[in-house]
């Protein structure tokens, strides 16, 4: 099967085409190289000993993407390529809106004018908005905090009535919680561009040396200590999880939380990383981040019930491996 995966050489992407081609399917990445270095691509085929086709496209552009259903019979689409910085999104709004719409519509456009089958779409916890948790599928979407999250709600309502309107274009809406860690070779990872916007990447900075410490925004919320609580996944488990979807992606819209189901606070993953790592990391605690909330953790038992995934990696995995990734790459 020839899977198109559109930001292949992004963070959870390359994963992604590591699981896949691992199984044995054939991929061709297009991805723009925004936010992602073409040097991935390399240590994917460096990790599977396998070749694949690779595009410089950006997704928006509509005549780029049909030349390339045009030129291969495509099976499958996992769509990752987007802008994804929840700040960013509030300054650029419609940046965020013309890219992450524009990218889903031209996708979908040309699944059902050459009868692709099947769409697996990244779309994240965000799309809950402040919800009591543990978050479940079954839950109505209340209203995202930024322009980031509304672009994936919108996204997930544009391919459920495609969905509808065409019934032999089956999609599978994944919603991530928080994907830490990397391939246990060390050769793909994250790699943020400027000050990271996500929790992780920022400790391994701290741990370099790159960063003089690690702000740590509240210690008043209602949780195990104060700070704040997430659901982090392995991004080698959430790369699995979408070729389980993909796999078992059948006619209609089917929704999936990707996590483990269970919550970690921030001071708790400092500590891990700490003792996992041998390294200290120093911190100071300000004050919250506006839109932040206290608690976010999946109920995660659908997935399980009907994908037969589960997460099986756990906090100590992740630290270990984002680690491992950073003092490996952290100077390119």
């Amino acid at each position: 099967m020839n899977i198109l995966i559109t930001g292949g050489a992004g963070y959870i992407g390359s994963h992604t085409c590591v699981a896949l081609l691992e199984r044995g399917y054939d991929v061709i990445v297009a991805d723009n190289f925004v936010n992602s270095d073409p040097v991935v691509l390399q240590r994917i085929r460096e990790i599977t000993g396998r070749d694949f086709h690779s595009y410089e496209i950006d997704v928006t552009d509509a005549e780029a993407v049909e030349r390339l259903f045009q030129a291969y019979k495509i099976d499958g689409v996992i769509h990752f390529a987007g802008l994804k910085a929840v700040g960013e999104s509030v300054q650029k709004p419609l940046e965020y809106y013309r890219n992450n719409l524009l990218s889903t519509i031209v996708l979908a456009d040309n699944c059902i004018r050459y009868g692709v089958g099947k769409f697996v779409f990244s779309s994240s916890a965000t799309v809950y908005g402040d919800q009591e948790v543990p978050l479940a599928e079954s839950m109505p979407l209340r209203g995202t905090t930024n322009p980031y999250g509304e672009t994936k709600a919108m996204s997930e309502r544009i391919l459920t009535d495609t969905a509808r309107a065409h019934p032999k274009l089956a999609v599978s809406l994944l919603r991530y919680f928080n994907p830490v860690g990397a391939h246990e070779s060390g050769l793909i990872g994250e790699s943020p561009r400027g000050i990271p916007n996500n929790l992780m990447p920022y400790i391994t900075q701290v741990a370099k040396g790159k960063l003089a410490k690690l702000y740590v925004y509240g210690d008043d919320y209602p949780t195990v200590d104060g700070t704040g609580v997430r659901d982090y996944i392995h991004v080698v488990d959430l790369a699995e999880g979408h070729v389980a979807a993909l796999e078992r992606l059948e006619e209609g819209v089917h929704v999936y939380n990707l996590g483990t189901g269970q919550g970690t606070s921030v001071l708790q993953l400092v500590k891990t990383f700490e003792q996992v790592n041998g390294i200290k990391i120093p911190y100071e605690i300000v004050g919250r981040r506006p839109g932040d909330v206290a608690e976010s953790y999946a109920d995660v038992s659908k997935a399980w019930r009907e994908l037969g995934w589960s997460a099986k990696r756990g906090i100590d995995e992740m630290c270990r491996d984002a680690w491992r990734y950073e003092v490996n790459h952290s100077d390119e």
